[in-house]
């Protein structure tokens, strides 16, 4: 485990980190542009916290701070990313999704996979 301050873990990352580090970087990539998008709205707001989130999930994985833990918080944080969307919209089905939607949510539910795949594997 490396500290903060020292330099990425890049060689202790497997094809299964960089799967779940692509997809946090698509759902963070969609979450900044409808961010900067809806500001000053407050979920303008709330959009960019949800990217300040996964880039720093992906910056502690990257240093290999604390791994396993991030994986749970990644699996809740995740989670409540898409129980939010969906309370917040309410898609009758998937005619009412947007494309974007629809990337940023099979991303989602695809890190939450990898995510618990990481933790039961290390």
């Amino acid at each position: 485990m490396a500290s903060l301050g020292n330099p990425l873990a890049l060689r202790s990352l497997s094809t299964r980190h960089w799967i779940a580090i692509g997809l946090a970087v698509v759902t963070a990539v969609v979450h900044l542009v409808l961010g900067v998008g809806f500001l000053p709205h407050w979920m303008g707001g709330a959009f960019l916290f949800a990217t300040a989130g996964f880039l720093i999930g992906i910056t502690l994985v990257l240093v290999d701070y604390r791994r396993r833990l991030v994986y749970l918080l990644g699996v809740a944080f995740t989670g409540g990313q898409v129980i939010l969307w969906y309370a917040l919209n309410r898609p009758d089905g998937l005619g009412a999704i947007s494309a974007a939607e629809g990337v940023d949510k099979l991303a989602q539910l695809l890190l939450i996979a990898a995510l618990i795949v990481l933790y039961r594997r290390e």
